[in-house]
């Protein structure tokens, strides 16, 4: 299967391309799930097998791109950390491109579409422009996560209630609502924060969440990579530091953390216990 970075030039020939004067195609907002293949809904499966073009993400689990139609085009737009294969406004104008040719596309991104995902941006961009677009949930990582960890993201004994949020650095600095991510009996979840884990967990604290709050960090959760390192809030990112922990990971805060030990599934876990 090829890989192509970079744009996509649509008067180039192709067996898929449409004759002249044919109606647009339709592009499938994509969730690929955590990262486990087998996580991946029937929905998306089939729409993969059928696409004649799949604009994919970085975070797309492996082995998923395997179930991708062979004639398919395939078109990287990933997003690393310092490196954007394409900007999102370029992802957006491909996307009009591939449809107005008159192809079925699937965008295939890591998760749901609509957590984090600019999902919603891109499903603005295509109706604005007079294409059709349907969207197709994915499991997102927070309920992947949650799942293969044995940390229940809400549980009567711990959290009524939970938070998403990003921890993508601004300028250098962390823009999140602190008195919101402190308030008692929630568990808070963290997106993209784990270079800015340091700060997070200090801010945390300065804004009164008790320095003994369970804390954890997932790196490739849902598959066989998936390293789990839990601490207490206070204690955490150095834990993390030590670990070696590298993207993409996911931050989880709060005394349902506590639960974590309790799973035992037998997953390729390593696991560092609390010392709160």
């Amino acid at each position: 299967m090829s890989k192509h970075i970079g744009g996509f030039d649509p008067s180039g020939d192709s067996p898929d391309a449409p004759a002249a004067g044919r109606r647009p195609g339709k592009v499938y907002l994509v969730g690929a799930g955590p990262g486990d293949a087998e996580l991946l809904t029937l929905k998306a499966a089939r729409l993969l097998s059928k696409a004649q073009a799949v604009v994919y993400d970085h975070l797309v689990g492996e082995g998923i791109l395997n179930l991708a139609n062979p004639a398919a085009r395939m078109i990287y737009a990933g997003k690393e950390a310092g490196y954007h294969s394409l900007p999102q406004d370029r992802i957006n104008g491909l996307l009009v491109d591939l449809a107005r040719s008159g192809l079925e596309v699937v965008r295939l991104k890591g998760g749901d579409p609509f957590m984090f995902g600019r999902g919603g941006e891109e499903m603005e961009e295509l109706l604005e422009s007079g294409i059709e677009c349907e969207v197709v949930p994915g499991i997102t990582a927070a309920c992947g996560v949650s799942a293969c960890t044995g940390i229940p993201l809400t549980h009567r004994d711990h959290a009524r209630s939970v938070i998403f949020t990003t921890g993508h650095l601004k300028d250098d600095t962390v823009n999140l609502d602190w008195p919101a991510l402190v308030r008692p009996h929630q568990t808070v979840v963290i997106y993209m924060g784990l270079g800015a884990l340091d700060i997070i967990c200090r801010q945390l604290v300065v804004h009164g969440l008790p320095g003994d709050t369970p804390a954890a960090v997932v790196h490739a959760g849902t598959t066989n990579r998936q390293v789990t390192v839990t601490d207490r809030l206070d204690q955490l990112s150095a834990t993390v530091k030590r670990a070696q922990l590298k993207s993409p990971a996911l931050i989880v805060i709060g005394s349902v953390v506590s639960l974590h030990a309790l799973l035992g599934n037998g997953t390729s876990v390593e696991e560092l216990a609390l010392t709160g």
